[in-house]
């Protein structure tokens, strides 16, 4: 099965056309793409308004555990019976057939890890920071923007890596639906037991969420101030005078 699947992935004929890999593959990154904005759209300001304030914490928490007990599956299959308005298995653009609904359930799925690390970080930062701050003069915008947010960017961006990969692995059960993405070729193989195309579907989700992990996890390191602030060790090299006038290089220390 292992041999057929990179059998299948090596033909080019199944990478061309609106059918083929690349146009699914594409598919998933806009559906992915679409429902991790909106989700930071709707999430980010008010877990960080919440943050600031020292509020809200026990509401932003449990609706966030609310939204990760849900399973997105029967999110899905209950708006895709459903023909009231935009809902049922109507196309919706770009987003192919129960595009709605299946944009609708990933946001719910992308909410919880955005809200919770969103407004954990700025909740966590050093009240010593914040209380310094504000005896220097800064108001509440100031200390917020200068202070908080840059402090808590990283836990954020964790969330929003957090949410990424898991919604990119997830966009998968679109196909279930009759949706678009990858969930297409391994729906597709293993209902007509063409298992080598099953696996190769597979492979490709997991190939891109290895990228995606790691483009994300590089993005999390450069948006930590401390870790930019940190000044990388030098060399030093301590010299001497011998006894007979010349210049002795001890061995180089690093401070």
């Amino acid at each position: 099965m292992i041999e057929d699947a990179f059998a299948y992935l090596l033909d080019g004929s199944n990478w061309s056309g609106s059918e083929g890999m690349l146009a699914l593959l594409l598919q998933q990154l806009l559906l992915t793409a679409t429902a991790l904005a909106v989700a930071c759209v709707l999430g980010l300001p008010i877990a960080l308004w919440l943050g600031h304030l020292g509020r809200g914490g026990f509401l932003a928490v449990n609706i966030s555990n609310i939204g990760r007990a849900v399973p997105t599956y029967a999110v899905l299959v209950l708006l895709s019976v459903s023909d009231a308005g935009p809902f049922g298995t109507a196309e919706l653009g770009p987003y192919g057939r129960a595009g709605f609904a299946t944009l609708f359930s990933l946001i719910l799925f992308a909410l919880p890890p955005i809200i919770t690390n969103a407004y954990v970080g700025v909740r966590e930062v050093d009240k010593d920071l914040v209380e310094a701050s504000r005896g220097m003069g800064m108001h509440g915008v100031q200390v917020f923007r200068e202070v908080e947010l840059p402090l808590a960017r990283p836990v954020i961006v964790t969330g929003v890596r957090l949410a990424l990969v898991q919604v990119w692995a997830t966009a998968t059960i679109a196909a279930l639906v009759e949706g678009p993405g990858l969930g297409k070729v391994i729906v597709a193989g293993f209902f007509n037991s063409n298992y080598g195309k099953g696996i190769a579907g597979a492979i490709v989700v997991a190939a891109v969420a290895l990228l995606l992990e790691g483009a994300s996890t590089f993005a999390e390191r450069r948006s930590d101030p401390l870790r930019r602030a940190t000044p990388s060790p030098r060399k030093v090299t301590v010299s001497s005078q011998r006894d007979d006038g010349r210049e002795a290089t001890g061995e180089p220390l690093i401070p």
